[in-house]
């Protein structure tokens, strides 16, 4: 699959990103090269190659998980700017 000025358009598009005639011209053959890097994977042979899981043989060594409390609602509470009872307010950051 070869990435051409339209694809670069359409992403850009999505990712609400601007670039000039230039710009486009040097993503399509940056992105060309990193597709044709990872079809280089397709040529190599990963038969009977266990997948890797973990980068070292041994098992982490996990801790407890313990419930501590750290502060009550009431301290919290008490440092927050804007509260409605028991809870904080927040500016709204969603406009949908």
């Amino acid at each position: 699959m070869a990435v051409d000025i339209k694809t670069v358009e359409r992403i850009a598009t999505l990712s609400k990103l601007e670039f000039n005639d230039e710009e486009k011209k040097e993503i399509t053959g940056d992105m060309n090269r990193m597709l044709d890097f990872v079809e280089q994977l397709s040529t190599v042979d990963t038969e009977g190659v266990k997948p890797l899981i973990y980068m070292l043989e041994e098992e982490a060594e996990l801790r407890k998980d313990e419930v501590v409390e750290s502060i009550t609602q009431s301290e919290a509470l008490k440092n927050s700017p804007d509260k409605d009872s028991d809870f904080i307010k927040v500016p709204k950051v969603i406009s949908q």
